[in-house]
């Protein structure tokens, strides 16, 4: 048995996605082809929308867009600002959904400790575990202040989150504080 999702047809997956559009075939057995059916007709849902929602959540789709809006220097406070209300408005169940996996190689070393930093802050307010990539990350060589002036320095020592701190990035709010 084999499922065909085509992504031109699921107008809402294909606008979000992309204007390309592509067929998918997996393989399933018949028992599982009759549960996808079953479960789409309860949901209303196309089956393609509703295999697609599920591998690929909405809340996952949107931290992704997030972080390739970090590499473009011009939307990076905005992306900022948005990753930031993201991770503030998951629920404990979401949040392992949305952050499960992130490809963060087209991000500097800096801003791949900051996101990874939002993220295990997150986490930690949500008790959760944090996702594995988090770990992976290696925190700054070089302390990085948020503010140039060195009286401040002493005070962000002391007031960064631990998340931060770790990552050797020194920054006076976090996720939950808007400055």
């Amino acid at each position: 048995q084999y499922i065909c999702i085509d992504t031109a047809r699921d107008h809402n997956y294909a606008e979000r996605v992309s204007s390309k559009s592509s067929t998918l075939q997996i393989r399933v057995t018949a028992e599982q082809k009759e549960a996808l059916r079953r479960a789409s007709r309860r949901a209303g849902r196309a089956m393609s929308a509703l295999v697609l929602e599920r591998a690929l959540p909405p809340i996952q789709l949107r931290f992704e867009a997030l972080l390739r809006a970090l590499v473009k220097a011009e939307e990076r406070s905005y992306a900022f600002a948005e990753l930031h209300d993201l991770l503030t408005s998951l629920t404990p169940m979401e949040l392992p959904v949305a952050v499960a996996s992130a490809d963060l190689s087209p991000l500097s070393t800096y801003l791949q400790n900051y996101v990874a930093a939002l993220v295990e802050q997150a986490a930690d307010q949500k008790r959760v575990a944090p996702p594995r990539w988090v770990r992976e990350v290696e925190a700054l060589e070089e302390p990085h202040f948020a503010t140039e002036l060195r009286g401040l320095r002493l005070h962000l020592l002391a007031a960064s989150p631990v998340a931060f701190r770790r990552r050797n990035l020194f920054v006076d709010s976090a996720l939950g504080d808007r400055v």
